[in-house]
């Protein structure tokens, strides 16, 4: 989200880099405007990183300094700061006027943008999409009625919700050579296609069955699972045999998002909990409760025969029990998981995969997350499309549901 708020600021500069630069009489300056992370400040001089490396700003007493909003970006609500209140890694904007005899450039205004402000609005942005948004993969998708059909993994299955967004809601797609929400184009809802990973923010129904949608960020996304056939640890790589087409595929994940592997008893145990028919342990939330929320586990309990920290009873309340684990959201689940290295991918190891992009994969892909541990539940998708196969002639092929491995991750 930081590069997000910062092109606001940016973008604010623009309407008064021209006014405040009209205003300058002397010929041999012209106008130019700096933006970037402050790498070091002294009382005559700042150096910014901007995208084409570091730039030296000369300050001086006519050089003026206003702070801006990260939560409403504008010049009407900008405050004046000193220098003193500028620190290193903060973000800042500066008109400047460049002699035209080569001297370096001069400061006249700083808009600064704090990185604690920035830090605390994508930490309330983040919030909201843990409390208010939901994420999956989307089963239709119809641009003349504006509804989104989305399916949500959980411990006990699939739940399908239908996604409305609001006339003015705000759609982002990934750009398909990235992963970086940074990276996010804006998007309409002609642009979404089935099988693409959807989040979305906003309101749900009372029931759990529909949504209202104020913001959907989507993207073309890919799962797949293979066995580990060998491990390059200095490259960050892997080799492994994809499980649906038996070949030799490599995957590259020094840049994911998420490196994580399943316990063998969480596995087990949330693996179990998807095959049709399978009874919920005792306390698990009914259909109308957290699970059609997408609620599954996150960290386990205490060890049998010890009591629940804090006082925290086996059942009721947000620390109840369910199948020996703390009941909580897919997100939490992944996050309190170690995480794990290419050192811990053994030969033979069970990993499953999001790529970008093509449903095609090709021979080398890169990893968006990669989790380890995941065999429980390969074969249950497996022992799901046998049975399919039995009960309606062959017709369903059910896929994998790892929680956590499909639905984009929080901006």
């Amino acid at each position: 989200m930081n590069k997000k708020i910062f092109i606001a600021l940016v973008i604010t500069m623009f309407g008064v880099a021209s006014s405040t630069f009209a205003q300058t009489t002397d010929s041999s300056l012209k106008p130019v405007y700096k933006s970037g992370d402050v790498e070091s400040i002294a009382v005559d001089k700042i150096v910014i990183k901007t995208v084409n490396g570091p730039v030296g700003i000369v300050l001086n007493g006519k050089s003026e300094f206003k702070r801006i909003s990260a939560e409403k970006p504008s010049l009407s609500t900008a405050t004046a700061v000193t220098l003193a209140e500028i620190a290193v890694g903060d973000k800042v904007t500066i008109s400047c006027l460049a002699p035209t005899d080569g001297k370096p450039l001069w400061g006249r205004t700083v808009y600064l943008m704090t990185k604690s402000d920035i830090s605390q609005k994508a930490a309330k942005e983040t919030a909201e999409w843990r409390t208010r948004g939901i994420a999956g993969k989307v089963a239709s998708v119809n641009a003349q009625t504006n509804q989104i059909v989305l399916e949500m993994s959980s411990l006990m299955g699939v739940t399908k919700v239908t996604v409305t967004p609001k006339a003015d809601a705000k759609f982002m797609r990934y750009a398909p050579d990235s992963i970086k929400f940074a990276d996010a184009k804006t998007s309409s809802i002609s642009e979404i296609k089935t099988g693409d990973q959807i989040r979305a923010l906003g309101d749900k129904s009372t029931d759990g069955t529909a949504f209202t949608a104020e913001t959907v960020l989507t993207g073309a996304f890919r799962q797949s699972a293979g066995i580990v056939k060998s491990v390059d640890v200095t490259n960050n790589e892997v080799v492994v045999k994809d499980t649906a087409t038996d070949k030799d595929i490599t995957i590259a994940f020094g840049d994911a998002i998420l490196l994580k592997r399943f316990p063998p008893e969480m596995a087990e145990r949330m693996a179990g909990m998807q095959m049709p028919g399978a009874a919920r342990p005792p306390g698990a939330p009914g259909v109308s409760g957290q699970q059609g929320q997408g609620q599954v586990v996150v960290q386990q309990g205490p060890p049998s025969g010890q009591s629940p920290a804090n006082g925290q009873a086996q059942s009721g309340g947000p620390g109840r029990m369910i199948g020996g684990f703390r009941a909580g959201g897919v997100d939490d689940v992944l996050e309190r998981l170690p995480n794990i290295t290419a050192a811990d991918l053994k030969v033979g190891d069970t990993i499953a995969i999001l790529t970008s992009g093509s449903s095609v994969i090709a021979d080398k892909v890169k990893a968006i997350k990669l989790i380890a541990g995941v065999e429980p539940f390969i074969k249950m998708a497996q022992a799901a499309a046998a049975m399919s196969r039995r009960g309606q002639g062959g017709g369903n092929q059910p896929g994998l549901n790892i929680p956590g491995l499909d639905g984009i991750g929080i901006p």
